[in-house]
């Protein structure tokens, strides 16, 4: 028990996560340094509840940071779908506005969309896909227009380049 409490007490991912998610994701966090041993916790965290959005933000962040950008790319995909199905909006971003849900919110799944759009820009711009990183900034800053995840700052970036 004590292993477990120090595991949880390393990363706050989420106040409502399953004790075994945790765990997982714990055990990531102890491993990063062992990119294959920390993403097979990562994995087993999103596979012991799929519906758990926080796993899907450290899983892509982790292979982003590592540099497996196609992975990370399909992760934030992932994570798209997964906070729309959990927030009951459509999947689609070129079928969202402004009155799809309530984007203002400053926790759920409109929020991990949100942050996840902002992701996948990024992401596409570090792959080199500017016309996929734009389409996908264009509707962030639609859906946030008072820009409180921050996509201003990837769109910076997007028109730079």
């Amino acid at each position: 028990m004590s292993n477990i409490r120090a595991l949880e007490e390393r990363v706050f991912f989420a106040r409502e996560i399953k004790p075994e998610v945790n765990a997982c994701l714990q055990q990531a966090v102890a491993s990063a340094n062992d990119f294959e041993k920390a993403r097979s916790y990562l994995y087993k965290a999103r596979d012991l509840d799929p519906d758990q959005l926080e796993v899907y933000i450290a899983l892509y962040k982790f292979c982003f940071y590592r540099g497996y950008l196609a992975e990370a790319q399909q992760v934030a995909l992932d994570a798209l779908e997964t906070a729309a199905r959990r927030g009951d909006f459509d999947k689609q971003w070129l079928n969202l506005d402004a009155d799809s849900t309530d984007w203002t919110l400053e926790d759920g799944p409109a929020r991990v969309y949100l942050y996840s759009l902002k992701a996948l820009g990024f992401i596409r711009l570090r792959i080199g896909n500017m016309e996929g990183a734009r389409e996908v900034l264009e509707i962030l800053m639609k859906l946030d227009p008072d820009d409180r995840v921050g996509g201003s700052v990837i769109m910076s970036l997007a028109e730079a380049v």
